[in-house]
């Protein structure tokens, strides 16, 4: 039988206690500290698409809240994950910082078969900026002004119409099999390589895409575009008369794209709290909040953990989509 004496107890007590005071108190500095030195916020596709816009919008606020650079590095390629990796392997010291979306983190692991690492484990959820829904648009010259005017024109002409998206595997054309699957039409898809479905779209050469709101909404508003429906569970801010797919008779239809803060793993929780503050604060300011509905996204917020959950549920849901289409990355 060990025996302790009081003595040794009490120094292990107290030497825990120390340590948990040291952790403590190193964690307050780093967070008072932090940052020191500029950041680097990696972004995984082109300047001008809505990660890079919504990064850039967040980036320039966290700049003018933490008095130090948050700089915007676009590493596009293989579906933004060349940039995810790249933030995967990266020190998890705060200073190399991720804004992704849903295709990276929800859809490329079921899409891509294998990837090289786990989006869900190998980076930290920090907080999320902004959902942002696809809304359904027509040509012109399709013969319909509203959602049950195209479910019905598709119907009466299988196979006539073709659908664009901004890839194989995207919430663009994950978005159209779904709602194809749902009404029972025929239509063909047509991938593009980013914003060229949109170009052919605007000439006529396809006739209806989901896309997300930033991307059309001048021309929704120039009239060159005709919208029909969003893919949110509720009505857009940016586009409050439009209706939800979901209002058109079609339950639990949800397919849009949102947009977060990722770090790598192993970020001291310091770190990720003082990011997750500074940007839900920066959310509640009307002026941004303007500037984002303007662009078509209704800001986000909340704690690591809900969204956590949230991709977790999201990389759930596609992975069931994504199977059911037979999607396959190229």
């Amino acid at each position: 039988m060990i025996r302790l004496s009081w003595l040794h107890i009490r120094s292990v007590v107290l030497g825990g206690g120390l340590l948990a005071l040291a952790s403590l108190t190193a964690s307050s500095a780093l967070a008072q500290s932090y940052p020191n030195k500029p950041v680097k916020v990696v972004v995984a596709f082109t300047a001008g698409g809505t990660t890079d816009i919504l990064a850039r919008m967040v980036a320039q606020q966290l700049t003018d809240k933490l008095k130090q650079p948050f700089v915007i590095d676009n590493k596009p390629g293989a579906g933004g994950n060349l940039g995810t990796e790249l933030v995967v392997r990266s020190p998890a010291d705060g200073y190399t910082l991720l804004v992704n979306s849903v295709g990276p983190i929800a859809v490329n692991p079921t899409l891509y078969g294998k990837l090289p690492y786990n989006p869900l484990t190998d980076l930290v959820p920090v907080v999320q900026i902004a959902d942002v829904p696809n809304v359904l648009v027509v040509h012109p010259s399709v013969p319909a002004q509203n959602m049950d005017e195209l479910v019905a024109y598709a119907k009466a002409n299988p196979g006539k119409l073709n659908y664009g998206s901004t890839g194989i595997g995207t919430s663009s054309h994950l978005s159209s099999f779904m709602l194809g699957k749902r009404v029972g039409f025929d239509a063909t898809h047509i991938p593009y390589k980013g914003a060229d479905a949109l170009k052919d779209l605007l000439a006529g050469r396809i006739q209806f895409m989901f896309a997300t709101i930033p991307s059309v909404m001048q021309h929704i508003t120039a009239g060159k575009l005709r919208p029909m429906a969003v893919s949110s569970l509720k009505r857009s801010r940016a586009l409050p008369d439009v209706p939800t797919v979901v209002e058109k008779g079609f339950p639990n239809f949800e397919a849009g794209s949102w947009f977060g803060f990722f770090a790598p793993k192993g970020t001291p929780e310091a770190v990720i709290t003082a990011v997750n503050k500074a940007v839900n604060e920066m959310l509640t300011l009307p002026a941004i909040e303007q500037q984002m509905v303007a662009q078509g996204a209704d800001p986000a917020g909340g704690t690591p953990a809900q969204f956590g959950q949230f991709t977790q549920r999201e990389h759930d849901k596609w992975r069931v989509i994504v199977r059911e289409s037979g999607a396959r990355a190229e």
